[in-house]
């Protein structure tokens, strides 16, 4: 669907939905006019549903936003309908594919309602929900979490942790069930990846910093939904946006899928793998494929991104025997995640490398292995020192990364956090390490990355 498009449903959406809610305001719910315009609506979300299997109204100040579209120009009228449902605690509607009819019947009638009543109700800064929400399976409403963009807030950040974690429970039992079934469960992948490419055009910076932050026992998972992140970073920054996003998203979610094949000893075996598990550990891409082929209304880009996630530019990597002359631009972007993510990661018998080796590692062999242009891309998204890195300083200080410098990725803005003593200042302050000064005394450069938690440091709440 080109953006033109997209663009038209969104403000129809919109459009049906608050007619529909004035007319409910008005009439006898069998009145015609109500149920033309209920049709109406479900004819729209009709439309939108195949490639957006969620659908999710937000209203935020004076605009309204569909999935990643603003409404443009609403006018008076879908203004007045926003500020009224702000006002009852309304900033968000979502509406899964599938819903039935009698559920937009109940949602029409709860916004007529809650419409009616909109100045005498919840004030502004109310946190509490709709005490009488209606029941449904299909459709939710609530405040706007990760879909609300707050730079630099407490409470936009762990809106974002708790987005991350679910996503990795969720994955958790995606994996289960395809080791299980030898299939995806579709939707459920959807929804991960869906909330996922929201908050990566809304809040990049707190999600790329999440991604850094590793739980041992769960490192099959958080590498699934970080290489998701990382991909869908590369590939917004390259200008992809809207349903082909989601499909890189999914790329990187489903791309090793196909080790739930891999016995758990050689999977989870801290030790070097001999030559007869690593053969095994080498069948994932082609078993991941296979598994995703056979997951109905999958696009086919998904299982191609697993085949092909190992293989490399200049003919290397596996499965052997296959050679492909130019490798997918999802599958480069997803294999440039993979392997940054696999080797920052800290695991219980690996410590992390720092991203300045990892970013060698994917410029060596002169550069054959994996396209140079999009590594250069790369840095300049993350940084040699990625957003929410706690460092080092020349000065002795211990400061956390809170704005890349594409120009001189070695000098980064930081948050100065500790003395040179390791003393937490009373009053942390800003350095741009690529402004010069004059005081010797002044930090300007970085000397090495450092484990936050040695310092008891929570990168999150600086970034």
């Amino acid at each position: 669907m080109d953006q033109a498009r997209r663009v038209h449903l969104a403000d129809e959406l919109v459009r049906r939905l608050a007619s529909a809610s004035r007319g409910a305001q008005l009439y006898a719910a069998t009145h015609p006019l109500v149920l033309r315009n209920i049709d109406a609506l479900a004819e729209v979300l009709s439309q939108m549903h195949p490639s957006m299997p969620w659908v999710v109204v937000g209203f935020v100040d004076e605009t309204i936003v569909v999935g990643e579209l603003p409404v443009p120009k609403p006018g008076p009228s879908l203004t007045e309908f926003a500020r009224r449902l702000r006002k009852r605690g309304i900033e968000r509607l979502t509406i899964e594919d599938g819903v039935p009819m009698d559920e937009l019947v109940r949602l029409v009638h709860h916004l007529a309602a809650v419409n009616a009543s909109g100045d005498q109700g919840v004030g502004e800064g109310d946190e509490d929900e709709n005490e009488n929400e209606p029941e449904f399976t299909h459709i939710r409403i609530g405040r706007i979490r990760v879909e609300k963009r707050i730079e630099s807030s407490t409470a936009d950040a762990a809106a974002i942790k708790r987005l991350y974690d679910d996503a990795v429970l969720a994955v958790e039992t995606l994996w289960e069930g395809a080791r299980k079934e030898q299939t995806v469960s579709l939707r459920s992948a959807q929804g991960v990846v869906h909330g996922l490419a929201q908050a990566v055009a809304q809040n990049r910076t707190t999600l790329l910093a999440l991604t850094a932050l590793k739980n041992y026992d769960n490192y099959t998972f958080t590498h699934l939904v970080n290489v998701s992140i990382l991909t869908m970073a590369q590939a917004r920054a390259l200008g992809v946006d809207g349903p082909l996003l989601r499909e890189f998203g999914l790329g990187g979610l489903m791309h090793d899928i196909g080790k739930v094949r891999v016995p758990a000893p050689i999977l989870k075996k801290p030790e070097k793998l001999t030559d007869e598990e690593f053969a095994i550990m080498r069948q994932h891409p082609v078993d991941g494929a296979e598994i995703l082929r056979r997951t109905p209304d999958l696009a086919p880009l998904v299982p191609l991104v697993s085949f092909e996630h190992h293989l490399r530019t200049d003919g290397s990597g596996y499965p052997f025997g296959v050679s492909r002359p130019v490798l997918n631009l999802a599958t480069m972007l997803t294999s440039i995640a993979d392997v940054y993510d696999a080797m920052r990661s800290r695991r219980a018998y690996q410590n992390g490398v720092p991203s300045q080796r990892v970013l060698e590692v994917l410029r060596r062999n002169d550069g054959r292995q994996f396209d140079q242009h999009l590594v250069r891309r790369f840095v300049q998204l993350l940084g040699i020192y990625p957003i929410g890195t706690a460092v080092r300083l020349n000065t002795g200080e211990i400061a956390v990364v809170t704005r890349t410098n594409a120009a001189e990725p070695h000098r980064p803005r930081v948050r100065v956090l500790l003395s040179d003593q390791k003393v937490p200042l009373e009053r942390p302050y800003d350095v741009d390490l690529w402004d010069v000064h004059e005081d010797a005394r002044h930090a300007t450069s970085v000397a090495a990355p450092v484990d936050p938690e040695e310092f008891g440091l929570d990168p999150l709440a600086h970034v």
